[in-house]
């Protein structure tokens, strides 16, 4: 399956990276590895995450407050947010058609 993220996404993906580096050396790697296992779980099992609304799933990251939210569409998988988990619910709405 290929993984396609939505541009803003990348963009929260990136700044969760760069925060967490601010906060102690090497703990974006550390983060950068929690998603890397969260994608590839919903690689393997993708319709194992926990659906949260029609199309969309929520995959929790482990270690970290974080959800990688994502709809399937055929043999791809689309993420559509990397959530932090204690900040504003269904912030990422309004990016699904």
């Amino acid at each position: 399956m290929k993984i396609h993220f939505l541009s803003i996404a990348e963009k929260e993906l990136n700044d969760a990276v760069d925060w967490y580096n601010e906060q102690a050396d090497g703990l974006g790697k550390e983060f950068l590895d929690q998603l890397d296992r969260a994608i590839r779980r919903a690689v393997t099992y993708p319709q194992s995450s926990m659906e949260i609304e029609s199309g969309l799933r929520r995959c929790i990251m482990a270690r970290f407050p974080y959800g990688l939210i994502y709809g399937l569409d055929k043999d791809k998988i689309i993420i559509v947010a990397v959530a932090h988990l204690h900040r504003n619910p269904r912030y990422w709405a309004d990016r699904i058609e």
